[in-house]
Formats: C-alpha cells, sequence, structure tokens
C-alpha cells in the first residue's frame, strides 16, 4: 500500500520536473532543457506503469531498459551540449 503511495509521489514530482523543463525550453529553444523534459516524461511514464501492477516490483530487466533509454537520451544531450558544434 505505501509503495503505490510512494509511487505516485514519485510520478507527480516526475511530471511537475517535466513541465517545468518544458517551461524553460520554451523560454530559451535549448534542446538540453527539451532532454530533461523527456527524461523526467519517461520516469513519470514508468512509475505510473509500476503503479498498474498489483505487485509492483522494480527489479524487472525492462523497467531499467525503459530507465536506461531516458538516461541515454540526456547523457546524449549532455554530449550535444558540450562537444556539439559551436555556433
Amino acid at each position: 500500500m505505501i509503495e503505490g503511495f510512494l509511487l505516485g509521489v514519485i510520478a507527480t514530482a516526475s511530471l511537475t520536473a517535466g513541465l517545468f523543463f518544458v517551461r524553460f525550453w520554451n523560454t530559451t529553444r535549448d534542446r538540453l532543457f527539451l532532454a530533461f523534459a523527456a527524461f523526467f516524461f519517461i520516469e513519470a511514464i514508468n512509475r505510473i506503469v509500476l503503479l498498474c501492477f498489483e505487485r509492483p516490483n522494480e527489479g524487472s530487466p525492462w523497467i531499467y531498459l525503459i530507465r536506461l533509454l531516458a538516461l541515454m537520451i540526456l547523457l546524449f544531450a549532455i554530449l550535444e551540449k558540450n562537444y556539439g558544434r559551436s555556433g
């Protein structure tokens, strides 16, 4: 029962953070903010999907693959920001 509540809190916080980064991206058009927004939205969807299961298990390989995808998006955006072409 407490696991469901905590997953809901994490999902809500992730959605809120994603919305803030979308707002920052809207203002600056910096793709790094868009990558952070995508990361937080993927994490929120991941937690919401976990809520649909009777017994949420975060040890599933699919959960880690989805998180890896989100982190790779973020890593690519950071590397592009630091080492991409400037101009």
